[in-house]
């Protein structure tokens, strides 16, 4: 059964609208990192209000400078969304350098950028008070491939229940850039870095074992894996006789 894409968009556009009612912001901020899920959230954002700021924040990856930053131009174009540019690589190599210790795991150094980038939005959005709109899909959040405390945080999220597979077809619904679609998708961490090749499986099987589909038993137990150990990313922290 086909999806009815524009019943989807006036329904998340209403949803953020009501938040925005609710909540007395003025206004939506996002991370425009020129990838598929920050682009949907920018096209619904601007759907829903006129006041929509994308930040841009290149950090270390040539990435970021390159293909990413191009490809978040034609973003913010396309939807009629200003945008600024916060360099986060030198705030990034200071706060490591005071760190004073090798940051050397898999998990300490590639995650201190999208904490920056997240300690940004919250920054500029309390100055204008504008809510931080989440980028996270349904896919990304099941695998528990984000950061926590970093793209993992945010006021709100219009389409963390969409897979990766819905994201690329809402995305083509909506006539977003054609590159933005195509290209492999990439946290931009570190060099060469795609999410799928980090992971070891594709989205398109993350997709379907989502949906009750087959997939291979090495597709299965990396999913199985990946969701295991990450479940403490999709509850708030313990308290203490909580």
């Amino acid at each position: 059964m086909l999806r009815d894409w524009q019943k989807e968009k006036e329904a998340r556009v209403e949803f953020i609208r009501e938040l925005l009612r609710t909540s007395g912001a003025k206004g939506i901020i996002f991370g425009n990192s020129g990838g598929k899920d920050s682009a949907l959230v920018a096209a619904l954002s601007k759907a829903a209000t006129d006041n929509v700021l994308g930040v841009m924040m290149p950090c270390a990856s040539k990435r970021n400078y390159g293909e990413d930053l191009e490809d978040a131009k034609k973003v913010a174009e396309k939807y009629g969304i200003p945008t600024m540019v916060v360099d986060l690589t030198k705030t990034r190599e200071e706060l490591v350098s005071a760190i004073g210790i090798p940051l050397v795991s898999k998990s300490s150094l590639p995650n201190v950028a999208p904490r920056l980038r997240m300690t940004t939005l919250y920054a500029i959005g309390a100055e204008k008070g504008y809510l931080v709109a989440g980028t996270g899909n349904k896919s990304e959040r099941y695998m528990g491939y984000f950061t926590k405390f970093g793209d993992g945080a945010c006021d709100f999220n219009p389409i963390a229940d969409l897979t990766a597979t819905e994201v690329f077809d809402f995305l083509r619904f909506l006539g977003a850039p054609a590159h933005v679609v195509e290209k492999a998708p990439s946290a931009g961490l570190f060099e060469g870095q795609t999410d799928e090749s980090e992971m070891g499986v594709t989205y398109a099987e993350i997709d379907a074992f989502l949906a009750g589909k087959p997939v291979s038993e090495k597709a299965q137990a990396i999913i199985e894996k990946y969701h295991r150990s990450s479940l403490h990313k999709m509850t708030m922290p313990k308290t203490y006789k909580e």
